[in-house]
């Protein structure tokens, strides 16, 4: 088993105390009373010997006047969250402060039923950049509404300007960005990005099916993946306006596996995004596959999925994953995008990647070697 430096826990800080943290944050708290059991949801106990349970949250910023001025051990559990409470007793945690909305927030958000959502403070926004070098945080993990272009930038310049790592978890493409990248490599830190996977939702299906069929011998003639929800997220991505990076993303999964392999992408041959929010399925992602394919003879393939899931859940041992790739990465000295790490958790990667090439570049960093 590798053994970490004589350090007990990763520091994280989290912008954006929404139903992706409320599980995360729920999961340590589970991890911990399940230390030694063999309980689901993980991909990796050990990566570079640290555990689940070895990640403390020492600093978070939202700007929602129900969270704001609360510790995140309550915060999580303000509304609009709708994220399944599956650990109700948690530590009480950092206190929320007030961050910078910028792009974070829509008009139509602010319309929108009080349970369902965004009610800007009227705090004063904090010094961002301070409060991560007081935290003494190592990761700054960004879960901003999808769209939040601008603030995600503002957060990842907060990030180098404070000397830490950045988990991009959402569809602006940071890690992505040879620009932005160079200035994490200039900076001597390393990133994962951009837009987080969930461990066995929509893109990671998509993926291995394609991956599936090519490696099957099957032409693939079109691939659908639609996805329904009722949480923020999907209630957010209304706004079509805030969904283009969001579709891009998600296609890119499919996509990629046709470049990887130099399978020309047919016009109008593939679709993937978000289609409505119903609010009563809450945090229960449905995702419709449909994927026709020619075999043997051209004979026709036609393949039908539903996949229904605990959105916020699913996405938390992902996350789990990826904070500490980025500290043992840290730790080694490796600085830009985690190239094995980001296709293995991300959407949208620097460099894609087939499943089995993301997973043994994990391996080797959870071992603490470099492929």
């Amino acid at each position: 088993m590798p053994v970490k430096p004589n350090k007990s826990k990763i520091r994280i800080a989290v912008v954006g105390v929404g139903n992706c943290f409320s599980a995360l944050y729920q999961g340590f708290a589970y991890y911990e009373e399940h230390k030694e059991e063999d309980v689901p949801g993980l991909m990796f106990k050990d990566i570079g010997g640290y555990a689940p349970t070895d990640i403390d949250v020492v600093a978070a910023f939202d700007v929602d006047r129900r969270k704001v001025g609360l510790p995140v051990g309550r915060a999580i559990f303000s509304k609009p969250n709708c994220a399944r409470i599956f650990m109700p007793e948690v530590p009480a945690g950092p206190v929320v402060q007030m961050g910078n909305v910028l792009d974070g927030v829509s008009d139509y958000m602010l319309a929108q039923p009080e349970d369902e959502a965004f009610r800007i403070s009227d705090a004063k926004p904090i010094d961002i950049v301070k409060a991560i070098k007081d935290s003494k945080a190592d990761i700054l993990v960004n879960y901003l509404p999808v769209g939040s272009q601008e603030a995600t930038e503002f957060y990842a310049q907060a990030a180098i300007d404070a000397g830490v790592a950045f988990l991009n978890c959402i569809p602006v493409f940071i890690a992505s960005n040879p620009v932005w990248e160079k200035k994490f490599v200039d900076a001597g830190l390393p990133v994962v990005g951009d837009d987080m996977r969930s461990a066995f939702g929509a893109s990671i299906l998509s993926q291995v099916l394609q991956e599936l069929a090519f490696d099957r011998g099957f032409s693939v003639d079109f691939h659908q993946q639609i996805n329904i929800g009722g949480n923020t997220d999907f209630n957010n991505m209304m706004v079509q306006s805030r969904l283009a990076s969001k579709k891009t993303s998600k296609e890119n999964v499919i996509r990629a596996q046709n470049d990887l392999r130099g399978i020309p992408v047919v016009k109008n041959s593939l679709f993937a995004g978000p289609s409505t929010y119903i609010p009563y399925l809450k945090d229960n992602k449905v995702a419709y596959f449909n994927l026709r394919l020619r075999g043997f003879g051209d004979a026709p393939v036609d393949l039908d999925i539903k996949l229904s899931v605990q959105d916020s859940e699913n996405s938390a041992g992902v996350v789990i994953d990826a904070i500490r790739y980025l500290q043992v990465a840290r730790e080694l000295g490796v600085v830009g995008a985690l190239r094995g790490p980001s296709a293995w958790t991300q959407k949208t990667p620097p460099q894609q990647m087939t499943y089995a090439d993301s997973k043994a570049a994990c391996e080797a960093l959870a071992k603490r070697k470099l492929l």
